[in-house]
């Protein structure tokens, strides 16, 4: 939350005015639509999103929030259609489930004259959105392969288990493949586990059902770690190899923080950015601050020594 208000501090300094500015007595409302907690880090995004909600409804009582949470796109796109008919919202913040089923409706929305800012998954047509914020994609798989580089200087052997095909997915894997190329890291194989434990789980069995020989593992994901982790303990390799993954989960930040050796790092991508992109929208409204454009979180990579700066108690990822 400290980035979040850093950000929203630097964006005062350099954008100036240029938003909607509330007189005191005018009402604005904003919809917040995101996926469901289908594993971990979606659990973080909908905790993060209600913090936010609940402390800037306390600063600004003349912002309404309407907040809604789809286990699938048909929900999620008939919950931002009745935030604008019934609702009538001035603003969407949405996190898209999927963002080729939704671009459409997400559209029509901005259409209709409404300020969207769309978080972490960007859409398959370019400019819909007024604001987009997330982490940094590219640099999540370039840190990660920048560290597997420096741990396995002669080379190694390497296993990658992806997320969802979706553009962040390519994004991170392009940015790991790019980071390596030139090395001595063999990439034995990818396969798509869906930002899930229990494919992160089915993927890596088969991986060391076929691979005699890993060091590292590459999973992108923390959910997805978890369930690599348990399969390699379950094979009695964890002496062989290490696995690098991402977002910050904080189970596996605390075994960073504890030298774990099959978990030496993690790289940050933290769910609490949607708690950025609701204060920035809100901002747009309450200041009359201009926030269009792209903000790009830095996606870190955690070790030991700096473990105990991404940990947080009351965090549910």
């Amino acid at each position: 939350m400290k980035l979040a208000k850093t950000l929203m501090a630097s964006v005062v300094i350099a954008a100036g005015l240029g938003g909607v500015a509330l007189a005191q007595d005018d009402k604005v409302t904003i919809g917040v639509s995101v996926p469901a907690a289908t594993h971990g880090w979606t659990g973080g995004v909908n905790y993060f999103a209600q913090q936010a909600i609940t402390r800037l409804s306390e600063t600004y009582p003349n912002v309404e929030f309407v907040f809604a949470s789809s286990p699938d796109s048909p929900k999620q796109i008939a919950d931002i259609e009745d935030m604008v008919s019934t609702r009538g919202i001035d603003a969407l913040v949405i996190l898209p489930g999927d963002p080729d089923a939704m671009t459409s409706a997400i559209k029509q929305v901005k259409d209709a004259g409404k300020f969207v800012t769309v978080v972490d998954r960007q859409l398959s047509i370019d400019g819909v959105e007024n604001l987009y914020v997330a982490g940094d994609n590219p640099g999540l798989g370039a840190n990660a392969a920048e560290y597997i580089k420096s741990a396995l200087p002669d080379g190694g052997n390497v296993v990658i288990l992806r997320g969802l095909p979706i553009p962040i997915d390519q994004q991170r894997f392009d940015g790991f493949m790019g980071s390596i190329e030139g090395s001595n890291i063999m990439v034995l194989e990818n396969q798509f586990a869906n930002w899930n434990r229990d494919d992160g789980f089915r993927v890596m069995q088969d991986f060391l059902t076929r691979f005699p020989e890993i060091d590292a593992v590459w999973t992108q994901d923390d959910d997805i770690s978890l369930g690599a982790i348990e399969a390699i303990k379950q094979a009695g390799r964890e002496d062989e190899m290490f696995v690098v993954g991402g977002a910050g989960m904080q189970q596996i930040i605390q075994a960073v923080a504890n030298g774990d050796p099959l978990t030496p790092v993690d790289v940050s991508y933290s769910p609490a950015m949607i708690a950025t992109a609701i204060e920035l929208t809100t901002s747009h409204f309450t200041g009359g601050i201009q926030v269009a454009g792209r903000y790009i979180l830095d996606s870190t990579l955690i070790t030991q020594d700096n473990a105990e700066q991404f940990l947080d108690a009351d965090s549910p990822f």
